[in-house]
């Protein structure tokens, strides 16, 4: 079948605009992976940068000068990393003759770009999840640790305060940087709301016995934790071969829990966890760039959604991984 050339394609901003914002989308879905790693654009597609020690951070430097002598000099020095942006993207066809079937039940070029830009939204979502809930990048005593014989999901005598305390101080002895998150699935976020431990500190902290496991929120479990965020993922897969029976699953598993620092803005110097490399010149954008374009050949017009990006660990001493269960 031929394809068309990019200059056949039409964008379609109004398709995005018409079903919501792509932040909304994935805030409805439960995908949490640009909260995690946070957006960095790029001018190439693929290229170099250098990522500063965290050992060069906390370099201790004699200070002091004497008469006539030059002031200590430091040599910063950078670890080299690369970054290469790879073009993600869905399509979905729109029939001439069953749009015009079912037109008074549904907008199939509206449903066509949903199923398109949750496949795009689903996919990012995966590639984060698999790179932070990493065992070969998170091994060794110092980058993770094993609690699952006290599982988080037995909530009489789980102790996620003291798990939790014990993984920020980790990453503090490793890195010198405090954690401001703990990144779950929405499972374990509901499981973390009836652990006793938690809810005695939220009752002792002087916002009363939380009898219902609905009167426990993120802010409080925040709180409790002394972390700025709590990342909670909702979103879930199907794992099964298209046409056999479904396999519905987490895509961000409830075996494991992570305690890191993550990117709180766009200033790259910040450590953290990881980022988002993206690459705008080929008419990506970080959202989704959607068009359109014909094919006569199965009489249907082609909605499609895509975006250019790699997601990368830049730190794993900023982070230290939890195995819950």
């Amino acid at each position: 079948m031929p394809v068309p050339s990019s200059t056949l394609s039409t964008l379609r901003p109004d398709l995005a605009a018409s079903f919501e914002a792509f932040d909304l989308e994935a805030e409805k879905a439960g995908y949490i992976a640009r909260k995690v790693m946070p957006t960095v654009d790029v001018a190439s597609q693929a290229g170099n940068f250098g990522k500063i020690p965290l050992a060069q951070l906390l370099q201790q430097r004699n200070t002091t000068r004497s008469n006539g002598s030059g002031y200590a000099r430091g040599n910063f020095t950078f670890d080299p990393a690369s970054y290469s942006c790879e073009e993600h993207g869905a399509e979905e066809p729109v029939d001439d003759r069953e749009a015009k079937m079912y037109a008074e039940y549904f907008d199939a070029e509206l449903i066509a770009t949903r199923r398109a830009y949750n496949s795009v939204l689903r996919n990012a979502e995966k590639r984060v999840a698999d790179a932070i809930f990493n065992t070969t990048t998170w091994t060794g005593s110092s980058l993770t640790t094993d609690v699952s014989s006290t599982p988080w999901a037995t909530v009489s005598t789980a102790v996620p305060l003291t798990n939790v305390e014990a993984a920020v101080q980790k990453v503090y002895d490793n890195s010198g940087l405090w954690c401001n998150a703990l990144v779950i699935n929405k499972k374990v976020f509901r499981n973390l709301r009836n652990t006793t431990q938690v809810t005695d500190r939220i009752a002792s902290s002087g916002a009363g016995n939380r009898n219902l496991a609905s009167d426990v929120s993120i802010q409080m479990l925040a709180e409790a934790f002394a972390l700025d965020y709590i990342i909670v993922a909702g979103g879930s897969q199907n794992t099964a071969i298209e046409g056999q029976t479904a396999s519905v699953g987490q895509i961000w598993s409830s075996t494991y829990a992570m305690v890191c620092r993550v990117a709180v803005g766009s200033d790259f110097r910040d450590p953290c966890i990881g980022r988002t490399f993206h690459w705008s010149g080929d008419g990506s954008s970080i959202d989704g760039t959607i068009e359109t374009y014909r094919d006569e050949t199965v009489r249907s017009n082609i909605v499609r959604v895509r975006h250019d990006v790699d997601e990368i660990v830049l730190y794993p001493q900023a982070g230290h991984l939890l195995k819950i269960a």
